[in-house]
């Protein structure tokens, strides 16, 4: 986990550990446990406040977690295809380098912001609350964060979001539910992915993979599909909508009749 293998600070939470910052100084002088927690504790203050201006304006924040290859951008393709006409869509890209996925998004006509996160093997909050100022955030119903991929350190992170979608690809083995808990334990929608490749796996049990979610007390619905063959993707689009519907109403009753701008402060 982040505490181990250091990359607790990250290009967004830096400021609060270097010389002048928040964390810079614990009360007994020793920067250790009480660091640790502390950036996780700023981390969630803001996680909140980033929740908090989402809930404004009924913008529904996805997670999307998984190990790399997985197939969350081109879930993301496709996923934009289908709705971009219905939803107005955004994209928020996690990757230690480059902006290849963006450019992915992009090409799909809506915006995508790029977070290259270095050494870092997470986003966390800091990191989207600066990726959300290059938004306008009234003009958006639907906000994915496509963490990086790994399957330990981004469930360990509040983002401020609303959902975590995990993504399992049937080329993975139908055991990582069991060896990753903590990421499949936050889940609340579990993705079997390519799944257009079970015919040719002899080693990817679905049902199997679906029990080991039900050993950790987690109930989420379990879809399978397949972005690149257009398999098993209305479900996805019908839990989306129905999350989107959601939020709205929240928003609703949250400000019936105020009118903001969705520039983040």
């Amino acid at each position: 986990m982040c505490d181990t293998c250091g990359c607790n600070v990250t290009p967004g939470n830096r400021h609060l550990v270097e010389a002048g910052g928040k964390l810079s100084h614990t009360h007994d002088g020793k920067a250790a446990v009480d660091v640790l927690h502390g950036l996780l504790s700023e981390n969630d203050r803001q996680a909140q406040h980033n929740r908090d201006h989402l809930a404004k304006y009924g913008v529904l924040a996805v997670n999307l977690m998984s190990s790399p290859g997985a197939g969350k951008t081109a879930l993301l393709e496709a996923t934009i295809a289908a709705l971009k006409d219905e939803l107005r869509i955004a994209v928020v890209e996690g990757d230690l380098e480059t902006e290849n996925d963006a450019e992915r998004i992009r090409a799909q006509g809506v915006p995508a912001i790029q977070i290259t996160t270095g050494s870092a093997c997470h986003l966390d909050a800091h990191m989207v609350h600066d990726a959300l100022h290059h938004l306008d955030l009234s003009q958006i119903d639907l906000l994915f964060i496509e963490n990086v991929g790994n399957l330990v350190c981004p469930a360990s992170f509040d983002l401020g979001h609303h959902r975590n979608v995990v993504l399992l690809s049937t080329t993975e083995g139908d055991d990582k539910p069991a060896k990753y808990p903590v990421m499949f334990r936050a889940a609340d929608l579990m993705l079997l992915t390519k799944s257009d490749l079970l015919p040719l796996l002899d080693d990817f049990d679905p049902e199997q993979a679906e029990q080991y979610l039900r050993q950790l007390a987690n109930a989420a619905p379990v879809q399978q599909l397949s972005a690149r063959r257009g398999i098993g993707l209305d479900a996805w689009f019908d839990w989306l909508r129905n999350e989107v519907a959601a939020r709205r109403e929240a928003a609703r009753k949250l400000r019936p009749a105020a009118k903001v701008s969705g520039v983040l402060r």
